[in-house]
């Protein structure tokens, strides 16, 4: 990755004054530039972050403290503008880019992490004085050393003083106030809600799933990982998962365990129906679970994914089943039909954003109409291809209303064929209360520890 420091940024000292030159150390230097990617390029942290770390020389001990800095600096990020911007002689949003990612480094190092505050604002002045030249770290030098003057509680006080409920949830638990509404629209209450935005900010430990006839959730426990609550074929782990030859032979992987329980309950509901299709593959985690579930039952399954590129990724861990890379909308040019179709369709991710915390920047409300429109366009695909008594699935990373129960709602209304399986009798016990919403399987971050998911399985009448 190249640092954003050698575009087009003066490093030259100021006339009369000497400087010696900046050493900023190498974990918050890689922490900021994949920071700087992700907010300004576009990029994934869950992407650039496991690919940074494993190209450079980095202990475990700096490997886990970059992990930190870039995950919990992109959660908190707008709790340290708010900060930031009180101590700031200009308005925050004028502020350069860079430096303002520079800044939110460290403000979450003073306010999130044991990083004493003497060695927080150095160290990031430091890092400061490398990527945007002396004098704008003069100008971060000067708001650190402002912003620390005070501790997070005090600044949690003033905040509490927001009389606003969501304004005051916003700049509390770092969570634009759309997404807080779309929340409390299925939640109903505050206290519920901060609890779903409080899990939010919780970093998660890697959930590892097994693939039958490959390996098995004894295999995880084996090797340290604890089975998971609900999901059959999950073992939740402490430690890297890269470095587990379950995981390098690809005989497991790493999965969301609200994800396995997705594919989990599609499969047991679909048994009795061939072919199965993964309309919407990529990158790949429920079809490598759903097609070791097939050819254990011996029953055909076959995936779909548009892009190219996550296709590759598909075919890697579905043990040689057929791969295609449509629009899935387009899924009818394939001339064939199916006994049981999940679309884990396109959606907000609303429901993973403690993994992928830039998601709650990203997205927009603008997106949401668009996405809605799409989820809609692949149902109606999928119901044309889907045999009479088969299943489908619909599936999203996403709690939203409009992409869960209105979803499903709308579909039942286009399409009088379809109806509703109830999945209660396929979950664990423990979820068949908590769990479900109208037949639905409903998962919460805070309830369930998982993503919050959203499964509908719908039946073709005859």
């Amino acid at each position: 990755m190249e640092h954003v420091f050698q575009q087009g940024i003066n490093l030259s000292n100021p006339p009369g004054k000497k400087f010696s030159a900046p050493r900023p150390d190498s974990s918050r230097l890689l922490a900021f530039d994949i920071l700087h990617e992700v907010n300004r390029k576009g990029g994934y942290s869950n992407l650039l972050l496991p690919k940074a770390l494993g190209q450079s020389s980095l202990d475990e001990r700096d490997r886990a403290f970059v992990t930190e800095l870039v995950y919990g600096t992109l959660r908190m990020q707008g709790r340290h503008d708010w900060i930031l911007g009180r101590a700031s002689d200009r308005p925050w949003s004028e502020v350069d880019s860079a430096l303002v990612d520079v800044a939110r480094l460290g403000a979450h190092q003073l306010f999130e992490m044991r990083v004493p505050a003497h060695a927080a604002v150095s160290a990031t002045v430091e890092l400061g004085r490398k990527v945007l030249g002396e004098s704008k770290s003069a100008f971060l030098n000067a708001i650190l050393r402002k912003i620390s003057q005070k501790t997070l509680h005090q600044y949690v006080d003033e905040i509490s003083l927001i009389k606003d409920d969501f304004e005051r949830l916003e700049v509390l638990h770092s969570h634009p106030q759309w997404i807080i509404g779309a929340y409390m629209d299925q939640l109903g209450t505050l206290e519920e809600v901060e609890k779903l935005l409080i899990a939010n900010n919780t970093g998660p430990r890697p959930t590892l799933v097994s693939w039958p006839g490959l390996s098995t959730q004894e295999d995880l426990s084996n090797v340290g990982a604890t089975p998971t609550t609900y999901s059959p074929y999950g073992g939740v782990f402490n430690g890297s998962p890269a470095s587990l030859d379950l995981i390098i032979s690809r005989k497991a992987g790493v999965q969301d365990e609200g994800s396995q329980l997705v594919a989990d309950v599609f499969a047991q509901i679909s048994k009795k129906h061939t072919p199965w299709l993964d309309l919407c593959a990529g990158p790949g985690g429920k079809a490598a679970l759903l097609s070791a579930i097939a050819k254990q039952e011996s029953i055909e399954f076959s995936a779909n994914e548009i892009s190219e590129v996550r296709a590759k990724l598909v075919r890697q861990v579905v043990q040689g089943a057929s791969v295609s890379t449509l629009d899935a909308r387009d899924i009818t040019k394939l001339e064939k039909s199916y006994g049981a179709i999940l679309a884990d369709v396109p959606c907000t991710g609303l429901g993973a954003l403690r993994r992928r915390p830039e998601v709650r920047w990203r997205r927009t409300v603008a997106d949401l109409k668009t996405l809605v429109v799409l989820q809609a366009e692949i149902i109606d695909a999928a119901v044309k291809v889907l045999q009479p008594g088969g299943i489908f699935g619909y599936a999203t990373c996403s709690p939203h209303l409009s992409e869960t129960r209105i979803a499903v709602s709308e579909a039942l209304k286009r399409h009088p064929e379809m109806e509703v399986v109830d999945v209660s009798e396929y979950l664990h016990p423990d979820l068949r209360t908590t769990g479900v919403d109208r037949g639905s399987m409903t998962l919460w971050t805070h309830r369930h520890n998982t993503d919050a998911m959203f499964l509908s399985v719908l039946r073709k009448k005859n």
